[in-house]
């Protein structure tokens, strides 16, 4: 699913306009964005939650060459889905 996909659909259940929709989508987003460049957790029960890990750096190799280099440490963005999304996922699955 599409983010325009996403906010039709939403747009159709709720009989509120594309452009509103696209609005709170759009905030949203940018809500978790800037709570985990803040450092902050954002969780979304019982959806999931988002956090940053940190990476240490580590020791890599070029692919092409076979040389060995540096990967700096960075931080990046984990998704923990919650219970009732994966009981959701995996139902009918066995």
């Amino acid at each position: 699913m599409t983010k325009a996909e996403l906010i039709e659909e939403v747009a159709e259940r709720t009989q509120a306009t594309k452009r509103d929709v696209t609005n709170v989508v759009d905030t949203l987003m940018d809500s978790i964005k800037n709570a985990l460049k803040k450092g902050e957790k954002v969780q979304l029960i019982p959806f999931g939650s988002f956090e940053v890990r940190k990476r240490k750096a580590r020791e890599g190799r070029n692919p092409k060459t076979g040389e060995k280099l540096v990967i700096a440490a960075r931080s990046v963005p984990a998704f923990h889905p919650g219970k009732d999304l994966r009981d959701s996922v995996n139902k009918g699955r066995k």
